[in-house]
């Protein structure tokens, strides 16, 4: 089958040509975050099960952005992730379970539920993102500071961009 998915119909592909995405560049760009997706995919699995062995990889960065930014309400928290009410009620059923988060009244509407971490959720979260940029650090330890810098300028860039 064509990469494309288009079942081998050649009307995308010429079009595609045209406007340059057939360049070396963005092939490289492809490969290279193909690479860089499947590596973080793995390592999220990994954080997760650090974190607690029973861990769904996908609520790892629900745990991130808790700690992050403290208390949310589930339908904030599911349009971040990009899941909907179902999926998120129970993912946050799973992680109340393992003691990770706790349901606290919103002190702006006293009918709405904010989701936070427990003390053990947070401490755990921060052991697991140390030991993450202490991976980085060491991977990166004859990366110029300057270059990290500018990787993480153009990531945000990237990620930017993406948004649109």
């Amino acid at each position: 089958m064509h990469e494309g998915g288009n079942g081998g119909g050649r009307g995308v592909e010429c079009e595609a040509s045209g406007s340059g995405v057939n360049q070396p560049e963005f092939l490289a760009l492809e490969r290279e975050l193909t690479v860089l997706l499947r590596r973080a995919r793995a390592s999220q699995g990994e954080m997760a099960r650090e974190v607690h062995p029973d861990l769904e990889s996908s609520a790892y960065g629900l745990l991130v952005r808790l700690g992050q930014c403290g208390g949310q309400r589930a339908t904030e928290l599911a349009a971040y992730i990009g899941v909907g009410k179902a999926t998120m009620s129970r993912q946050l059923r799973a992680l109340e379970e393992l003691g990770l988060v706790a349901r606290e009244p919103d002190p702006a509407d006293g009918r709405a539920w904010l989701i936070t971490l427990t003390p053990e959720g947070q401490a755990r979260v921060s052991r697991v993102r140390d030991a993450r940029r202490a991976r980085y650090a060491g991977r990166l330890a004859d990366w110029d500071p300057r270059e990290v810098t500018e990787l993480a300028r153009l990531l945000q860039q990237l990620n930017r961009g993406m948004e649109r």
